[in-house]
Formats: structure tokens, C-alpha cells, sequence
């Protein structure tokens, strides 16, 4: 794996209340291949070389500190978006000054190796990298918009999607990388003018792109940005994960 550019802190959003897996167990915490689902994403932050991680919590975060005690935690009392829970992370990385992670407690597979290419995108003039996949059926997911150099111009949902921006392979996995100090500051201009009301994440690159910032996208699998929200959906990824080759 190449030299990291600077040092790594990790945000893990792990606040959400998981209704899908029908289970008292949190999500996070549902095993795959013998082994928590959060309990990957900490394993690859290691291999990676991570200074430091903060995992969001909110609804059952007592389980989570159970089984994780020595982790560093934040509290998103309220689900105001992906946005808000980065934001909630903030005070406990106050005096970083490198490369934050922003990662998911559900998306387990995610590798060393691809957060440091992600990490790897980020210099002075590029200060944000989002991670893309070209999934089977793209109708769930927000498409990457990118001009010639394949820089990030903005990520459009798809029932805003053109036919034009439809036909767009490259989605937005919601994975990103930014300088700790443009990151959080791109985070406190997020506003909430939107149907539900709440703080996106995704909204930082257009706030980029305003201060004539370069966005960069990395690509990577499908499975390796495959999420996790019911018993089915881990069955699958335990089945391909077990069996590669099926």
C-alpha cells in the first residue's frame, strides 16, 4: 500500500436505528463471516494506518459501547442527515489537522487499500475526493457528474437525473475524504432547503465547487461499498463474500 499523504482520522455514521434487520440487535453489531459488521470497517481503518476513529452513535449506541469500549464516540441525538452526523463528530477531532474518512458502521468491505487511494486524491488544490462504483442497476443511487479531467462538477439523485445524467454508470457510494479543516468548514454552510428537511453530506461538493475548489472521484467495486439494512442483504453479502467465485 503507498505512503499515506498526511495523517487519517476516520468518521463512522453508525446513528441509525437499523428498523430493517427486525432485530433488537443493533446493526452494526450483526455479524458477517464471524465478525461485526463494524467490527470490518475498524479492522481496515488499522490496516490502513488510522491515527484515530469517531463512530457517530445514536438509538442503541449502549450496545455498541459494550461490545467496543475503548471506542471514541459522538452522539447524533436527532437524525438530521449525513451532514449533521459528520458535524456532531467535529469537537472530538478539534485539533486534527490531515485527512478525514467519513465511513458507514453497514458498509463493512471497504479496503485499506481503496480509503488510501481515496486519502491518496486529496492535496491543497483538491481538498475533497468522493468514492464511486458502477453498480448493476443504478436507480437507487445518485450519479457522479465529472467534466474531462474527472474532476466532480455535482452529484445529481436520480429522480433529478436528466436522461442524459441517467445514462451516467459512476454512483455515489457516499464515501468521501476531505482536509479536516475545509471539510468541517464546508459542513457549517450545509443548509437543509430540501423535501425532508435535512443536512446532506453531498451538498459539500457544490459548496466546493462555489470556493473554486477541484473535487477528485475514485473508483472502486460494487461489493466493496455494499451496504447493509436487512438480514437479507447480509445473507447476500455473506454469500459472496464466502463464495467469490459463485
Amino acid at each position: 500500500m503507498s505512503r499515506l499523504p498526511a495523517m487519517v482520522a476516520a468518521v463512522i455514521l453508525a446513528a441509525g436505528k437499523g428498523s430493517r434487520m427486525e432485530s433488537d440487535v443493533h446493526k452494526v453489531l450483526h455479524p458477517l463471516a464471524g465478525k461485526a459488521l463494524l467490527a470490518h470497517v475498524l479492522d481496515n481503518l488499522k490496516a490502513l494506518g488510522a491515527e484515530r476513529e469517531v463512530v457517530v452513535l445514536g438509538a442503541g449506541r449502549e450496545q455498541i459501547t459494550s461490545a467496543f469500549p475503548r471506542l471514541t464516540t459522538a452522539v447524533q441525538e436527532e437524525q438530521l442527515g449525513t451532514a449533521h452526523a459528520v458535524q456532531v463528530a467535529a469537537p472530538a477531532l478539534e485539533d486534527f489537522d490531515g485527512i478525514v474518512l467519513v465511513l458507514y458502521g453497514d458498509v463493512p468491505l471497504v479496503s485499506a487499500e481503496t480509503m488510501a487511494r481515496l486519502c491518496m486524491a486529496v492535496d491543497d488544490v483538491t481538498p475533497l475526493a468522493v468514492l464511486g462504483f458502477r453498480p448493476e442497476d443504478t436507480r437507487s443511487y445518485g450519479r457522479l457528474v465529472t467534466d474531462t479531467s474527472g474532476g466532480l462538477e455535482r452529484i445529481v439523485e436520480h429522480a433529478d437525473a436528466t436522461p442524459a445524467e441517467r445514462a451516467i454508470g459512476l454512483c455515489n457510494s457516499g464515501i468521501v475524504a476531505a482536509r479536516a479543516e475545509r471539510l468541517f468548514s464546508l459542513l457549517s454552510r450545509v443548509g437543509c432547503d430540501n423535501a425532508k428537511g435535512e443536512y446532506y453530506l453531498t451538498d459539500i461538493v457544490g459548496l466546493a465547487r462555489q470556493e473554486g475548489y477541484r473535487v477528485a472521484t475514485v473508483e472502486t467495486d460494487s461489493q466493496e461499498v455494499t451496504g447493509v439494512n436487512s438480514k437479507q442483504e447480509l445473507a447476500e453479502l455473506e454469500s459472496l463474500i464466502l463464495n467469490p467465485t459463485r
